[in-house]
């Protein structure tokens, strides 16, 4: 009688825990949370509606005045003020060391209106003395994969002991070069991040933020080269293209992107008669 009293038992625990398996498995899926800007939605809010304006040839004041600004968000913002500052700090230092640029300002997101296209970049030239900008944008997915680990810690093991949920984030920081007198793209250059983490549902809120943030500076971190990389092919770009890009430098001169060909070539002929006057002197 004991033995089968002990049987009904377990096979009654047995019952209870594949009933409580698949309710959670019927609340089992996929959440997840999604954040995104769009620098086409900013520039061109009635494209669909107004044609876009024609584009002019962006006359290159050397060295630059450059801002460098988020994309504003049509909704709530995911990155608070401090951590846009951050971030736009981090790439405003590359540009800082290169010899044609003079100045980056860092943009504040308050001057910047949603869909507020050129006229708001204008505004912003007018303000700051900038010519280029250099927009961020971004998209980040973050998903909660609730699945047979969290229906184990929920019925078996207790509160903090096993992860629970699997979590994924995907970051993707993208940084587009506009000038604005001309309204020409000059070059753009993306960053991306994927991070996978598990967390309990205790702790599920906190190990997002933490995880959002992380892929915000793994995919700035790699924009960073992906932009020097694309700069270098601009600057090949100007000297190959002359009328496409007119470059006026900090003394008056103007000229198209080969000055620089021409100034070596000259530079080039000078020491070398130089050289021979030497020798004949000799």
């Amino acid at each position: 009688m004991t033995y089968h009293r002990a049987g009904w038992i377990r096979l009654l625990q047995a019952a209870l825990l594949a009933a409580v398996v698949v309710l959670a498995a019927g609340c089992a899926g996929m959440r997840g949370q999604h954040s995104t800007t769009s620098v086409v939605d900013y520039l061109y809010p009635n494209a669909k509606k107004e044609p876009v304006a024609e584009q002019g040839i962006p006359v290159l004041n050397l060295p630059m005045r450059v801002g460098i600004a988020f994309v504003p968000e049509r909704g709530v913002s995911h990155l608070t003020e401090a951590k846009k500052t951050e971030l736009l700090e981090k790439v405003a230092a590359n540009f800082k060391s290169l010899d044609f640029i003079k100045s980056i300002e860092i943009i504040p997101s308050a001057y910047l209106t949603p869909q507020g296209g050129f006229n708001n970049l204008e505004q912003i030239r007018a303000m700051h003395g900038v010519e280029t900008m250099a927009l961020v944008s971004y998209d980040q997915k973050q998903f909660t994969d609730e699945g047979i680990a969290s229906i184990v810690y929920w019925t078996i093991v207790g509160a903090y002991v096993v992860p629970g949920e699997k979590n994924s984030t995907y970051t993707m920081v993208d940084t587009v070069i506009m000038h604005i007198p001309s309204r020409k793209l000059l070059f753009r250059a993306p960053g991306t991040s994927q991070i996978k983490g598990y967390s309990t549902p205790i702790n599920l809120s906190e190990e997002l933020r933490a995880d959002s943030e992380k892929g915000f500076n793994e995919a700035v971190d790699k924009m960073i080269p992906n932009l020097n990389q694309q700069l270098a092919m601009f600057r090949e770009k100007v000297k190959a293209a002359p009328e496409e890009y007119q470059v006026v430098r900090s003394d008056g001169s103007r000229g198209g992107g080969s000055m620089e060909f021409w100034m070596a070539l000259l530079l080039g002929a000078v020491m070398a008669g130089g050289f021979w006057w030497s020798r004949r002197a000799a």
